[in-house]
């Protein structure tokens, strides 16, 4: 087998000529590039099609792209099941016993079995359990379990906090975020919505909207306190309770209500957030493969958290820069029932809209079934590339066949129905045919082997045994303040309120917050920022009430503090000198001298890719930035060097080419002209020799003319010599371009990884008259 290693690309198994039916020794590779115009995978059970995307995957990972995978029927834990030693000892714990029990096997002698065949298979397409180990080390990976705690939980709700300013600043993205999180909920309590015409819908879309819009947190809880009582009297022009009357409302209220005190849905609300980012990159920057287990769900709440993650993906998505290079995955198995090509169920939309718009910001969509009757071909008309295995129906072949066309009608590609359909008629398991757009022709082939042992879908409990996170740190707080009503203060004593972050019963805290304006400037490293910050810090009864090394962010910004308190609210008691007007002026002054000595703009800088952070950009988002950057600069080179060495190539086959045709030309007028040299020769001795006395002119003719076909049999015999020389000479030179070409990608791929290479870092200081307070008050807060 071939090098497969190379640079941007995927090895997913070995061509197969398409009339002998025989695989070739050499490697497929894929370009991951192409992958950005997204895939469909189809093939009926047992044509190896969970094979042929969970090594798609694998290949992704190598290259340390990030993941996120749907998987409906529990096939993808698989990936987790990785043993570089490729020992049965390793094997053992998740073998499938029933199994080994219809082979007449014990458990033991099955996991010998298994890590055999798997080493045997690794062996014959060029792998081992180094690259298995590559795998493990290239990326982390995690199953989720929303609705059970068995594997990593994951607290879906929080989607019902405010999105950050990327969403809420945009009408638009906003706009789906609250009419994607209605129709989630209401499916969830089976409650079908029109997103116009359904009175539920319109409600909890304005009490999302309302509350998003004003930066409020929710949960349930609160959700369910505004369907009974909204924070606004009318929905469009009409009066709430003429439009959705109270009574109403409670039903709606009731029906989330006992979805909240079910005991099951407790486990909707642990674990890690819904966060997309946090998902495709750990928290120093390392790609991940996230894989969400939902097969222990029910229909409706499946569907309620694929449309959650997919709206979620499509948000984060929009906030991502350009690119033509691979950034991420999104994979999902088994799309049957959400993307039908008649109904619209809440996953429809989302996911119709990354098709169209996620190749722009270098996310590719990966959808795999066996059920092809139920894709909407002209969403998938935008699909890039085709894996399409052994098919179970003709109906079934005859829809792959009309999403081919529509796929090559919307590139302007050629496509031979006929062709097609004859081949995709004579599948095996394994094999695929492969029809890309970016591609000249369609490509039949047969998988690799896998790196992950696919011993099929895990239980619950076996996902608990083989990834399981460390339960959530308890987030509970209290306070011992005593609570009073709010304190009367002089006139001239600013007092402003910090908006709350969560819902409930809300206590105010004394602060001194303080804002300001801080420029970082630095001509010789380029930097001229100027920063507004904001920092609260307790004030306590002791000799130096106000302390500002115990500041801490005030997470708003200045045009953010209310000048108002929330209804309903209390307060604790005030600490004396806060009463003061003169204490402010001494704590203005502290304020400006702390921001002196500490604030500071710590740059990173990359000496790989003299590439330098943005202010404010953590190190892990800078890994994350540089490593695109630095995948968008390889996919750049490689590009570069198959343009540089294409012609070079092409010009050499021909040379090959051409003397080969002119070396079997030559042997085959070496062996006339042997044949005709015998044929003299053997008539000249003849005539000498029999039937005569003497040797006549003719046969001294005969005998000359035979002198000289030896002659010519003898430069024909140089000829071929001489064209074997030149094949073996072309032959030559391709060997030393292609190390020349082997020698530059080398080059490419040992330069320093940006997700682990040591970062420099750049520390600018403000100076004092870089410094402008703009309020230093009494703040009330959480």
């Amino acid at each position: 087998m071939d090098d497969f290693e190379k640079l941007g690309a995927f090895y997913l198994g070995s061509p197969v000529d398409a009339v002998t039916r025989k695989a070739a020794d050499t490697p497929l590779l894929y370009d991951s590039k192409d992958l950005v115009t997204h895939a469909v995978c189809v093939g009926m059970t047992g044509s190896g099609k969970t094979g042929l995307c969970i090594g798609l995957i694998e290949e992704a990972a190598i290259d340390g792209i990030p993941a996120i995978i749907i998987d409906p029927k529990g096939d993808l834990s698989n990936l987790l099941l990785t043993f570089p030693r490729l020992d049965p000892s390793d094997f053992r714990p998740w073998i499938n016993e029933d199994e080994a029990r219809t082979r007449n096997l014990s458990p033991d002698d099955f996991a010998a079995q298994q890590a055999q065949l798997w080493k045997k298979g690794l062996e014959a397409s060029g792998q081992s359990g180094a690259r298995i180990q590559k795998l493990k080390d290239a990326v982390e990976f995690s199953i989720y379990t929303p609705g059970s705690e068995s594997g990593r939980p994951v607290s879906v709700l929080n989607s019902l906090n405010a999105p950050g300013p990327s969403i809420a600043g945009d009408p638009e993205l906003l706009r789906d975020r609250v009419s994607a999180t209605a129709t989630s909920l209401l499916g969830l309590v089976r409650i079908d919505a029109d997103p116009i015409q359904s009175r539920e819908h319109v409600l909890l879309s304005q009490i999302l909207d309302t509350a998003w819009r004003g930066g409020q947190n929710l949960d349930l809880a609160s959700l369910i306190g505004q369907v009974q009582a909204p924070a606004f009297n009318k929905v469009g022009v009409m009066d709430l309770e003429t439009f959705y009357p109270g009574k109403e409302r409670f039903a709606l209220a009731m029906s989330l209500n006992n979805l909240l005190a079910s005991p099951g849905f407790q486990a909707w609300l642990k674990g890690e957030p819904l966060d997309v980012n946090a998902l495709l990159h750990n928290g120093q920057g390392k790609p991940r493969v996230s894989i969400f287990s939902i097969s222990h769900l029910s229909d409706a709440e499946r569907m309620f958290f694929v449309s959650l993650l997919l709206n979620q993906t499509l948000s984060w998505v929009r906030t991502q820069s350009g690119t033509t290079s691979l950034r991420a995955i999104l994979y999902m198995d088994e799309i049957f029932g959400y993307f039908p090509p008649i109904a619209n169920p809440p996953s429809k939309k989302p996911l119709l809209t990354l098709l169209k718009q996620a190749r722009a910001f270098g996310l590719g969509i990966v959808l795999a079934t066996q059920n092809p009757v139920d894709l909407d071909y002209k969403g998938l008309s935008n699909t890039g590339t085709w894996f399409i295995g052994r098919l179970q129906t003709e109906r079934d072949k005859m829809r792959v066949l009309d999403g081919l066309e529509g796929a090559a009608a919307e590139s302007k590609g050629q496509f031979d129905r006929a062709q097609i359909d004859k081949i995709l008629s004579g599948l095996g398991s394994r094999v695929f045919l492969l029809n890309n757009v970016h591609d000249d022709h369609p490509q039949l082939f047969t998988t690799r082997w896998t790196l992950s042992y696919l011993r099929g879908p895990l239980t619950l409990d076996q996902v608990k045994k083989l990834d399981q996170a460390p339960p959530p740190a308890s987030t509970s707080a209290s306070t011992t303040a005593t609570v009073a009503a709010a304190p009367v203060l002089p006139p001239e004593i600013p007092q402003y309120f910090i908006p709350a972050r969560t819902a409930g019963a809300l206590t105010y805290q004394p602060y001194v917050v303080g804002a300001a304006k801080v420029q970082f400037l630095d001509d010789k490293a380029g930097v001229d920022q100027t920063l507004d910050v904001i920092f609260k810090t307790p004030i306590t009864t002791g000799p130096a009430p106000v302390d500002w090394t115990r500041g801490t962010e005030a997470e708003c910004s200045i045009d953010e503090l209310e000048k108002s308190p929330a209804d309903g609210a209390q307060f604790a008691d005030l600490p004396a000198p806060a009463a003061q007007a003169k204490s402010y002026a001494a704590w203005n002054k502290a304020f400006a001298t702390w921001l002196f000595q500490t604030q500071k703009l710590d740059l990173f800088r990359s000496p790989s890719l003299d590439a330098q952070s943005k202010p404010g950009e953590k190190e892990r988002d800078f890994r994350i930035r540089l490593q695109q950057a630095a995948r968008e600069e390889r996919d750049r080179l490689a590009e570069a060097l198959r343009q540089k060495y294409a012609p070079k190539f092409t010009q050499l086959e021909t040379q090959k080419q051409r003397a080969a045709a002119a070396a079997e030309q030559q042997k085959a007028q070496q062996h006339s002209a042997m044949l005709q040299s015998a044929v003299s020769v053997g008539s000249a001795i003849l005539g000498a020799f029999l039937g005569r006395k003497a040797v006549s002119v003719t046969t001294m003719s005969k005998a000359a003319t035979a002198a000289r076909q030896v002659g010519r049999t003898w430069k024909e015999s140089q000829d071929v010599n001489i064209a074997q020389g030149t094949i073996e000479q072309v032959v030559q030179q391709a060997a030393d371009l292609q190390k020349q070409f082997d020698a530059e990608v080398a080059a490419q791929q040992a330069k320093i990884d940006p997700a682990t290479e040591t970062l420099d870092t750049v520390t600018v200081r403000p100076k004092k008259a870089n410094i402008v307070v703009q309020i230093v008050a009494l703040g009330w807060g959480e």
